[in-house]
Order: C-alpha cells, then sequence, then structure tokens
C-alpha cells in the first residue's frame, strides 16, 4: 500500500484485556475524514504519520498491531499519553 496522506488508523490499547494495540478502525479518503471527526467529537488526539499507517493499513480491524510496528506504536502512544497529562494538568 503505499503511503496516502488521507488515510486514518484508529488504535486503541486495553493494557488489562490486550496483549498489544489493536487497529478499531481504519479508511482511506471519506472514510479517514470520518475517522477523524469522530476523534475530534470524543476529544481523542491524533498524529499524522503517513508511514505507520501505511504500515498499520495492512492490518485487519480488531487485530493487534504486529510486533515489527511496537516501537513505532509505543512513540504513538507516548505522544497521546503526553497530550492527555497536559491536559490534565490544565484542568
Amino acid at each position: 500500500m503505499p503511503e496516502d496522506p488521507d488515510m486514518a488508523i484508529a488504535l486503541k490499547y486495553d493494557r488489562e484485556k490486550d496483549n498489544a494495540p489493536r487497529v478499531i478502525a481504519k479508511g482511506m479518503r471519506l472514510k479517514a475524514e470520518k475517522i477523524r471527526e469522530i476523534a475530534r467529537e470524543y476529544g481523542i488526539p491524533f498524529m499524522k504519520n503517513t508511514t505507520l499507517a501505511g504500515a498499520l493499513y495492512r492490518v485487519d480491524v480488531g487485530q493487534e498491531v504486529p510486533e515489527e510496528l511496537y516501537d513505532a506504536v509505543a512513540e504513538v502512544l507516548n505522544f497521546v499519553s503526553a497530550l492527555q497529562q497536559q491536559a490534565a494538568n490544565k484542568k
């Protein structure tokens, strides 16, 4: 899958249930915009990483992220965690 700047992948990670983050939604163009719209609506942070999105697009919805992508996904989760901490500190 070529890198596409208009692609979105949604991940979810529940430390108590999952061994690794899961792909819970993915899409291109209109579907990607809908994923981003839902994220904004619920205050879910997102970031742009077209290389990682291209790799994750190969993962089926509902499946865990493959081990070879753990490091890259960990960076995303750390980014999201830092944003959530900043938001909590502002309250």
